[in-house]
């Protein structure tokens, strides 16, 4: 890679992590968010869909704009949406400012995530493209992993701390990008010349080889994954708070204790499991062991046993993700694009239900959004047995 490429990625690595960083900070905080301002758990729950649900409508339209615009301004706008997003919600004090931000922020998530998962193909080799996509990949997770424990840190300080510090971060990187990030329509940044892609099928007929048995069973466990974990995430704080009267500093602690085990998880374990176990029992042991776990957050009073369980769900997460994705990648040797699209689309879908429906059953009884997820979860565990194309491999 030549420096201009080199500096170009880390700067987008960095701009990623910041923004994951930031959307994922309001976690900790939301119990005490809806208490000051007298809130409903449902509230709460369409205050995180509202993320998901833009970034899920705008993130085509963003891509097809990026072909024609350029990728440099997209990620421009969507590094100063981010800013204005936290700082409205900063100073934000009615529920649909609150709203209003998080739409702001989807969007920038939408212009900036899929913009620089494309500037890194035109400007990387087939050789080295994975390798780059990797670390844009471990920025966005590492944001997201990370941004509830410091959110939970800073908020010691004072509730809408943690977003005046993002918006300031935002900005700050903001203009790091503009004066040193190459504009790609104007500077030749090495884009490596491939032979030009052949024209998909028409119509449908471009998915049709994908709905085998497999691919509809690991398609199906992207869902409930990704509303699992929606469903969990999104309400926990809110949930620890109610009912078992968890202070700011137990949450934090959580969050943190995660963020620290799911980064040596991914980066030193999971391979290593993949190995021993393969990914389909890995999957169907993580599905099991996060379902038992959410019961004992269900109906265990300890504190100490609460913390530990709701880090056996986080982290069960944690692998099941990167392991159905790894088992869809051995699925078909083409379409990967499609493949990951799909992978995406399903993603936002369960995080648009998974908060609202949390939220709203939370309002009923405190024990249904939970006992919901762990339905979903055993039902899911039933399901991976059906993968038996997979079990001579692994």
């Amino acid at each position: 890679m030549s420096k201009l490429v080199k500096r170009t990625i880390a700067i987008m690595i960095v701009c990623e992590f910041l923004i994951c960083l930031g959307l994922s900070l309001i976690f900790p905080v939301m119990p005490f968010i809806k208490n000051e301002y007298h809130f409903s758990a449902f509230d709460m729950g369409v205050m995180s869909a509202l993320f998901a649900l833009v970034q899920f409508v705008a993130s085509p339209v963003i891509g097809r704009w990026s072909d024609r615009l350029g990728r440099k301004p997209m990620l421009i706008w969507g590094m100063v949406l981010f800013a204005i997003g936290q700082l409205i919600f900063a100073v934000g004090n009615t529920l649909w400012i609150f709203d209003f931000s998080r739409v702001i922020d989807g969007l920038s998530a939408a212009m900036f995530v899929p913009t620089s998962m494309a500037l890194a193909a035109d400007i990387t080799t087939p050789r080295e493209r994975a390798k780059v996509i990797g670390w844009l990949s471990a920025a966005f997770s590492g944001g997201l992993i990370l941004g509830p424990g410091l959110g939970g840190i800073l908020a010691a300080w004072g509730y809408k701390v943690p977003f005046w510090v993002a918006g300031i971060l935002g900005g700050m990187a903001t203009l790091v990008a503009l004066f040193w990030l190459p504009d790609d329509r104007k500077v030749d940044l090495g884009q490596p010349s491939e032979p030009a892609p052949t024209s998909p099928a028409p119509g449908w007929g471009k998915y049709r080889h994908l709905m085998t048995r497999p691919m509809l069973i690991l398609f199906a466990m992207i869902l409930v994954a990704a509303f699992g974990l929606a469903g969990f995430e999104s309400i926990y704080s809110l949930y620890v708070n109610e009912v078992h009267q968890f202070d700011l500093a137990a949450i934090a602690t959580v969050l943190t204790l995660n963020g620290i085990l799911s980064l040596v998880l991914q980066v030193f374990f999971f391979e290593k499991l993949v190995v021993w176990l393969g990914e389909v029992k890995l999957i169907r042991y993580s599905y099991l062991l996060s379902a038992l776990a959410t019961l004992v957050v269900i109906y265990d009073h300890s504190h100490w046993q609460i913390i530990v369980a709701t880090l056996v769900v986080f982290e069960a997460f944690d692998l099941l993700r990167p392991a159905i994705t790894t088992l869809l990648t051995k699925a078909s040797t083409k379409d990967q694009g499609l493949i990951n699209g799909m992978n995406m689309s399903l993603t936002s879908i369960g995080n648009i239900f998974g908060p609202l429906l949390s939220g709203a059953t939370l309002d009923w009884n405190y024990q249904y959004p939970y006992l919901i997820v762990t339905v979903f979860l055993m039902v899911a565990f039933g399901i991976s047995f059906g993968l038996r194309k997979f079990t001579a491999q692994n």
